[in-house]
């Protein structure tokens, strides 16, 4: 599959990035706070534009000025990275307030570390007056940094529309473009993500042919980050292609860290956002860590399919297994519809029950189920349950698949709580087969039915 491009968003500390980043992918998942150098971690998402897709990546603030002096270097050289990979930077500045040091030390990052072919846009934010909008964008023009300068306002969604289009017009001229749709289709994309050393090239190993193991092997070792990058190998089982990518190991708030490490972090999150589904690789004799509740709750956010892969099983005692099943029930309450396989890559048990989990999977993430077949579910589902403020809802259709999306029309939208949308999660995996898959709920008011409804055709193919 071709390479999805980055598109970075840079600054300083608060100057709105997150804030930013929630309006281009049109949801919340940044974290915005006042506090400045609140995101301290790329957050990442795929955005399916006009005419190229690509990944939009927001980072910690470079250049100082947050109220965490302990993780402040680790942030800038995170940011400092992204700059580096990037096909596309944003740099936003606040408009409100003048040039800082700060703000020229990104400049000079700028400058430096940048790729000479990758554009700059300027994104001015926090601008309401349009005298003043028109000096600044003199002031920025004149750097020489950009071609691009764009005030916008992020929570007004005032200058979104020409900021998305000015990324889709540089991504294109540098020959991006639609990901191939039909690739997906024939070939399930497989992430293999986890820990460092919990067994990932192993496993791939063992999978592959005695040709392609002679030929090309992947590196295993029992030093953890052996595998830099992101690896592709073609897999065919039982007359099937799928493909597998051998991922780096994610790890988290490292002070020792180099930069080949922080690179291999970034490809791993780009596979992920590539993949069909994702198997998380947990080490079974070492138990679940915040690493692995952070890599799931990644694929999750993707929309990806989730297998968890509980390598070393051959170490654990019978009582030792029943004790890690329920570790993993505890430790992943958000994903408790993934699929469970314990194995060893050592001694191939349980190895070739992922293919079979993978079609599965892949079944479940593109089921479409009618909407007279849902209205009649939701009725009974919702008849004698405690939940009011769905229970009386208009209308209920299925919008999307990869992930399975459902939409509620109710009266008021914003009363639906999160126990109610996990009441609907749980009964509608109890009555159609969703194993593996996440499933999006999204709830409209009753006044956008119509609008629905004469959409339905196309929501009702199966």
């Amino acid at each position: 599959m071709p390479k999805l491009p980055l598109v970075a968003i840079i600054g300083k500390p608060n100057t709105g990035k997150s804030t930013l980043f929630n309006r281009l992918i049109g949801e919340r998942k940044a974290i915005v706070s006042e506090i400045a150098g609140t995101t301290r971690d790329h957050i990442a998402h795929r955005i399916e534009g006009t005419n190229v897709d690509y990944l939009l990546v927001d980072t910690g603030g470079m250049g100082g000025g947050t109220t965490d002096k302990d993780f402040e270097d680790d942030v800038d050289a995170q940011s400092e990275l992204a700059v580096k990979n990037a096909d596309v930077i944003i740099f936003l500045v606040n408009g409100k307030e003048e040039m800082t040091v700060a703000d020229e030390r990104v400049i000079d990052a700028l400058r430096k570390k940048r790729k000479r072919h990758v554009p700059v846009v300027i994104a001015i934010s926090k601008v309401d007056n349009p005298k003043k909008s028109d000096e600044l964008i003199m002031e920025y023009e004149a750097l020489g940094l950009a071609d691009h300068v764009i005030p916008i306002s992020a929570p007004h969604n005032m200058g979104i529309d020409e900021l998305e289009e000015t990324i889709e017009k540089e991504l294109t001229a540098l020959h991006f473009g639609k990901q191939p749709q039909e690739e997906e289709d024939d070939a399930p994309r497989i992430a293999i993500v986890g820990r460092p050393n919990v067994g990932k090239s192993s496993i791939v190993n063992a999978f592959m042919s005695e040709t392609q193991r002679s030929k090309s092997p992947l590196i295993v070792s029992d030093i953890p980050g052996t595998t830099r990058d992101s690896t592709d190998t073609d897999i065919t089982f039982h007359g099937k292609k799928f493909i597998l990518t051998d991922t780096a190991g994610l790890k988290k708030n490292r002070k020792t860290d180099i930069e080949i490490e922080r690179f291999a972090e970034l490809r791993t999150i780009q596979s992920l956002e590539q993949a069909d589904i994702v198997v998380l690789v947990i080490d079974a004799a070492a138990g679940v860590s915040r690493q692995d509740k952070r890599i799931a709750g990644l694929a999750v956010e993707s929309g990806a399919g989730l297998i968890f892969l509980l390598n070393k099983i051959d170490l654990l005692s019978s009582e030792e297994r029943v004790k890690l099943n329920k570790e993993i029930v505890y430790h992943f309450p958000f994903c408790r519809f993934a699929t469970m396989i314990p194995c060893s890559a050592e001694t191939r048990e349980g190895l070739l029950h992922i293919f079979p989990a993978i079609e599965e999977v892949s079944e479940n993430r593109v089921r479409r189920i009618p909407t007279a077949k849902l209205m009649s579910w939701y009725q009974k589902a919702t008849g004698n349950a405690p939940v009011r403020r769905i229970g009386k809802a208009n209308y209920i259709t299925q919008a999307e698949i990869k992930p399975p999306t459902f939409v509620v029309f109710v009266s008021d939208p914003k009363k639906v709580s999160v126990s109610d949308l996990r009441f609907l999660d749980n009964r509608i995996r109890e009555s159609f087969p969703f194993e593996g898959t996440p499933i999006r709920w999204v709830t409209k008011g009753k006044h956008d039915v119509r609008k629905e409804k004469d959409e339905e055709g196309s929501h009702n193919r199966f």
